[in-house]
C-alpha cells in the first residue's frame, strides 16, 4: 500500500463529466487535513489498512503555539480527502511508458479502498472521497508544504 500524503490548507477532488454528463461535480471537499492519493497492490491486506489508517490518523504534522509539529489530525480539528490512486504503483524502469502490474485490478483494489475509508472513519475524523475509478480533477492548496510518502508491504508469513 502506496500513500502520499499533502498537509493542505484546502483541497477539493471534481468528478470529470462523461459525454453524457454536463459538467464536473464536486465529490470532496475539505479545508485544513490531509490529502491522501492511495494506491493498493494486489499483496495488501487488512492488516496493512489498520497500520496505514493508525498511522495517518497519529501523525503529528500540525504545528504547537511552540511551531513544533506536535499535534494529530483529531487535535488540530483537521479533515481527510482520500484519493484513489492506482498510478502510485507506476513502474518506469524500462521504456518509456510505464508499468502497472504492480497496482492491484479494479476489482480488488475497489474493495481496499472502501474498506480503508471506513477505517478511517471509525477514528471519528471527518473524511470525504474522491469517486473509485472515475477521471478527477484534484486542487489544493499544500501546506508548508507537508508532503510524506508512505509505503507499508504485506508482511509475509514467513517472516
Amino acid at each position: 500500500m502506496r500513500i502520499l500524503l499533502q498537509r493542505v490548507s484546502k483541497a477539493e477532488v471534481r468528478i470529470r463529466p462523461n459525454d453524457l454528463e454536463a459538467g464536473s461535480r464536486v465529490s470532496g471537499r475539505i479545508q485544513s487535513g490531509y490529502l491522501l492519493l492511495v494506491g493498493f497492490t494486489h499483496t495488501d491486506t487488512d492488516a496493512e489498512l489498520r497500520w496505514m489508517a493508525d498511522k495517518i490518523v497519529g501523525l503529528r504534522l500540525f504545528a504547537d503555539t511552540n511551531g513544533k509539529l506536535n499535534h494529530d489530525l483529531a487535535e488540530s480539528a483537521g479533515e481527510l480527502l482520500v484519493v484513489s490512486q492506482f498510478t502510485l504503483y507506476a513502474d518506469v524502469r524500462k521504456g518509456k511508458r510505464p508499468s502497472f502490474v504492480d497496482a492491484a485490478r479494479p476489482e480488488t483494489a475497489i474493495t481496499l479502498y472502501n474498506q480503508f475509508v471506513m477505517l478511517l472513519r471509525q477514528h471519528e475524523i471527518v473524511v470525504h472521497t474522491g469517486e473509485f475509478g472515475a477521471t478527477m480533477d484534484v486542487e489544493l492548496v499544500n501546506d508548508g508544504p507537508v508532503t510524506i510518502w508512505l509505503e507499508r508491504e504485506a508482511v509475509s508469513a514467513s517472516a
